[in-house]
């Protein structure tokens, strides 16, 4: 059996969720978000790095599944999103974890079986996957469904690899 954290970054809501895998099934353990607020960017970053320390002491996951930055049509947005995932990143080293990447493409891939989902489908398809009585949180559903990914290894719904593969329109290339 082995327990992934999967992590959604954002600067102000940093989404988490773990989920356990024993074989195929998937069992849900708990999600949530890390809110750093306003403020300045520092002490923000601090909120973040402390949150997920505490989710990773609390729940002691063995790798962590993190998303990829896009690249937005804002660069300080984009920047600024870069430094909260790096933040995650170190929370998870820090605790000594592997860390696996994956674009929202792959994960919405995974858990939706197209790659560009909306939001409400991939909550949708998470709480079906994990049999949750209510759809979770925008950024705890990202955050699960990141897990959900590295737990069927990069591969989507139809065993397709898309670990390191290329995508166009949620379509591999």
């Amino acid at each position: 059996m082995s327990r992934i954290l999967g992590i959604d970054p954002g600067l102000r809501v940093t989404g988490f969720g773990v989920i356990e895998k024993e074989g195929s099934r998937l069992s849900y353990v708990t999600s949530g978000c890390v809110r750093s607020g306003e403020g300045a960017l520092a002490e923000r970053l601090r909120v973040i790095l402390e949150g997920l320390a505490q989710v990773i002491a609390a729940n002691r996951p063995g790798e962590v599944a993190i998303e990829k930055v896009f690249v937005n049509v804002n660069p300080q947005s984009t920047l600024a999103l870069g430094q909260a995932r790096g933040t995650a990143i170190c929370a998870a080293v820090l605790a000594g974890l592997p860390v696996a990447e994956y674009t929202a493409l792959q994960v919405k891939q995974s858990v939706v079986g197209k790659g560009h989902a909306r939001k409400q489908q991939v909550q949708q398809m998470v709480r079906r996957l994990l049999a949750l009585p209510g759809d979770p949180s925008p950024d705890a559903a990202d955050a699960l469904a990141c897990a959900i990914c590295h737990a069927h290894g990069g591969q989507g719904l139809g065993r397709l690899a898309t670990a390191g593969d290329r995508m166009r329109r949620g379509r591999l290339v």
